[in-house]
This record gives structure tokens, sequence and C-alpha cells, in this order.
């Protein structure tokens, strides 16, 4: 009787996540929060009820590509209404009415970031965000970088709806969705949105000054306007060292030297660019798809 009495107590203990588990849950991505729901029952249920680890929703690779308004739907339910961030990178499946059944489920959502959505249009993001608006004063930030045909008349409304005493300001990096995930959810938000429009095409797109000082206003406007490192952001005005990567963007001299190179061309990835690295078995570098291609199939 009392081994018995042990082993159920056992099972008990087995059967229930460890306390320290969910200190963690909140700084996973999003695939492997997703993933740790189906280990088992008792985990899965565990995560599904906790809303804190979804009150920031941010989807990333390798999702990205695969993600729908149904599956989003289903994901942003778990947070009950509570979601507070809500970043869509890179999500070419979303659509506008996907993305308004989201925000008219979260009111309370203070940043949304949806760059390269690309079949979300100018006119359903506006009309999510007069919803928010509405109701949440907090929402202060907004990425839409890569959202077709923008017009200026169109900004503007976006501006006005967000905050209309707090004016554009010039970006000051070429890296917005770069960075690893902590401090994009914890960037600076002193410009609400991320695009303005150029002052040398006219058009509205995202608008960098160069790092460098002796530039000064001299070299201001979009990247297609004034080539710059993809790394650092420097302008080309005067620069002989340019480098071109294995993803066929330009890079400065000094950022193309430090970071890791293809073991066949020897040209490096970009950050942007370095999920495209393929391993080699039995080599601590990497091959580049085109070296892949050409060499190794």
């Amino acid at each position: 009787m009392e081994e018995n009495i042990g082993q159920s107590n056992c099972l008990e203990q087995r059967s229930s996540p460890h306390e320290a588990i969910f200190f963690v849950l909140t700084y996973l991505p999003l695939f492997e929060l997703l993933s740790m729901s189906q280990v088992c029952r008792s985990l899965g249920d565990a995560i599904n009820n906790d809303i804190l680890p979804w009150m920031q929703l941010v989807v990333d690779r390798p999702l990205n590509f695969r993600i729908s308004d149904d599956i989003l739907m289903r994901i942003a339910l778990k947070a009950k209404g509570r979601l507070q961030v809500l970043a869509l990178l890179n999500c070419v499946k979303i659509t506008d009415d996907g993305l308004l059944r989201v925000v008219a489920q979260n009111s309370c959502i203070s940043k949304l970031y949806v760059p390269s959505c690309t079949n979300l249009s100018t006119e359903g993001i506006i009309t999510a965000i007069r919803f928010l608006t509405q109701t949440n004063p907090n929402l202060n930030c907004l990425r839409i970088n890569g959202i077709y045909d923008i017009k200026k008349q169109e900004l503007k409304t976006l501006q006005e709806l967000i905050n209309p005493n707090l004016k554009s300001r010039p970006n000051q990096s070429k890296i917005f969705y770069h960075k690893k995930l902590p401090t994009l959810l914890h960037e600076d938000t002193d410009h609400s949105i991320d695009v303005e429009v150029c002052p040398i095409c006219d058009e509205v797109r995202m608008v960098f000054d160069c790092p460098r000082l002796v530039c000064g206003k001299k070299c201001r406007g979009c990247d297609l306007c004034i080539p710059r490192c993809k790394e650092c952001g420097i302008c080309f005005n005067g620069i002989d060292e340019l480098e071109e990567a294995a993803c066929v963007d330009s890079l400065c001299l000094d950022c193309w030297l430090k970071l890791p190179k293809c073991s066949f061309c020897n040209k490096p990835y970009c950050n942007e660019h370095a999920g495209s690295q393929l391993t080699l078995v039995g080599s601590e570098g990497f091959v580049c798809g085109s070296c892949h291609s050409n060499f190794i199939l």
C-alpha cells in the first residue's frame, strides 16, 4: 500500500511542470513556445493557460511565411484580449481582415509592427489603427516599412491618428528589423512611424541620416536614392572600398571584414540574410546559396 502511494505521488510530481519553467516562457520566441506546448498535456495546459507569454506576440522566422489569418487569430486568443505588442515580420499571408480581427479582440495593443506584410494594404492598416486609437490612447509605435504604395496623405492620416503632436524624426540607424528580439520590443519610440517622405524622390519610404559626421544633412534620403552599407548605414559617397555580400547587398570594407565568409567564394551574408547560410557536414564554416547550387549539388 505504501509503495503504491509513493508511486502515485511520484507520478503527480512528474506530471506537473517545475515552477521555474514559467520564468523563462516569456523570453522564448513564438516557435519554441508553440513547440514546448506540444511536449506533453500538462506542459501544454500550463503554457496555454498562462497569459503572460502571449501578451507580446512576435511572428518571425520560420513561422512568418506559413502563418495565416485563422492561425494568427487562434494564437492571439491565448492573450485573452490583453495583447500589448503585435509584431508580424514579413508575414506575407496576413490580410487586412486578419489584422482587423486580431485588433478588434485586443484593444490594448501599444506597438504594431507589420513590416513587409505585402498582403496588407494601407487602407486596412488605417482602419486597424483608427479602431485602436478610439479605445487605446497608448498606441505609440507603428512599423510599416515594406507595405506597398503608401501615399503621402495616407501617411499624414496615420501620423494624426497615432500622435498628432509627435513629429516623425529621421532614423539614425539602418537596422530596424535586424536587431535581436528584446531590442525590437524595447526600442526607442520617439519616432512613432518608421517611414516618412524622402526629400529626394518625394516617396514614402524609410529615410536615414548618414552616421558619418562629415556628411551632415547632405546625404539624407531613402536607401534607393542614396546607396548605403547594409550593416552600419553609412553612405558610399567618396568611398572606394565597396564590397559585395553573398546576398548581393553592398557593404563597407569595415563591415565586410567583420562578417563570417562563405567557405567557397569568401563572401559574407549581412545580418538580415544570415539565415540563408547553408552548413557543410563536418565543417564549422558555411556555404552561400549560390556556391551550394553551383558546386555542392
